[in-house]
């Protein structure tokens, strides 16, 4: 289940908040070097030198958002105890258990204004599939406000990374002010908020960091099966339940792609059918970009296939492309860029300017 290698680290490569990416020299292996990250946080930080102990199961595997050696253990020089308050455990009864302190626990100081919060205030709350569709949906709403900017927090599911601290571009989303904060929930951690479920998470965006808006995403890579009910974005169904019931105005964006390999993911994807058409039992808003051609036409009957469940809204793109040109971060989806499938990226955009115009239109 885990390939387990010593290695000695040998350089520094970059780091971003959170984590420390090395270039790691095996032991035994002909002096061959992997890349490893290490999440100093969790195992401190190592410096060149270091004998660190790796997982490298998701080199063995090939791969790609996860294609790294994980730093276990700097067993040499091992990180001080943690101090202060937090009960939360979280990739629990797994070997790298964490505790964290929990907006919704008792120790914290927002215990109290979550402990009887109920309700979300109609806050539009944008569920998306994929990781990558987060700087996308940013764009498309931060381009209705050219001035001062709602306040937008990211819901990480726990889908994809568990440690928050993967995503370069939530990182560099967060420092730049495009998210006003992360908040992990379930198994994912390390967001500048925690809590348990997705309903604490969304109360939490909205009564702890004042969040006019809130996008709810796994965290980068997904599972996925080839199944119909294997893979987990059904997380995302499930997302628009709890936005629903906690008096949310959910926004369910169309997973689109016109350069995916796969039959099933071409146009909307079976992903969103069937976490929009099956999980979700609460009415959203499903933004359908207007796209061109017979490709616009195919992405506008797949979705049709949503309507009398959720309420389908065409959304014209002029503009789109240019505000999704000028992202802080590097877009990319399942390896492709901007330019290899813009459609994908145009639809998260559209589920932004959908949801400005919701912000605009609220009393």
């Amino acid at each position: 289940m885990i390939r387990w290698r010593k290695g000695e680290v040998a350089e520094i490569r970059r780091e971003w908040p959170g984590a420390v990416e090395l270039l790691v020299t095996l032991q035994g292996e002909q002096g061959a070097r992997v890349r490893a990250l290490a999440y100093p946080a969790l195992v401190g930080r190592p410096e060149p030198g270091d004998v660190v102990l790796l997982n490298t199961t998701a080199l063995a595997m090939g791969l790609g958002t996860g294609g790294y050696a994980m730093v276990v253990a700097v067993p040499d020089r091992l990180p001080p105890d943690p101090e202060g308050p937090g009960h939360l455990v979280k990739a629990r009864y797994t070997p790298m258990q964490a505790t964290v302190l929990g907006a919704d626990e008792q120790d914290s100081p927002h215990h109290e204004l979550l402990r009887e919060a109920d309700s979300l205030d109609g806050m539009p709350v944008v569920v998306a599939d994929l990781h990558s569709a987060l700087p996308a949906i940013l764009c498309g709403l931060y381009a209705a406000f050219p001035g001062e900017r709602p306040k937008v927090a990211y819901v990480m599911l726990d889908g994809g990374a568990l440690p928050a601290w993967f995503s370069m571009a939530a990182a560099r989303l967060r420092e730049l002010d495009w998210l006003c904060g992360v908040i992990t929930v379930g198994q994912a951690f390390g967001g500048d908020v925690e809590a348990v479920t997705t309903h604490t998470g969304l109360l939490a965006a909205r009564r702890v960091l004042g969040a006019d808006v809130a996008v709810v995403a796994q965290g980068p890579g997904n599972l996925g099966t080839g199944t119909r009910w294997g893979f987990s974005g059904v997380a995302a169904g499930e997302a628009v339940n709890a936005a629903a019931v906690l008096g949310g105005r959910p926004v369910a964006a169309l997973r689109v792609s016109e350069g995916d390999k796969r039959e099933r993911h071409i146009g909307v994807s079976h992903h969103s059918l069937t976490a929009y058409g099956r999980v979700a039992l609460a009415r959203a808003t499903v933004p359908v970009p207007r796209l061109p051609g017979a490709f616009g036409e195919r992405v506008a009957a797949q979705a049709a296939e949503l309507a009398g469940r959720h309420d389908l809204v065409e959304v014209p793109l002029d503009g789109l492309e240019e505000a999704l040109r000028g992202s802080p971060v590097k877009l990319s989806s399942m390896g492709r860029s901007l330019d290899e499938d813009a459609a994908c990226f145009l639809a998260s955009a559209a589920a932004g300017r959908l949801t400005a115009s919701l912000l605009e239109s609220a009393p």
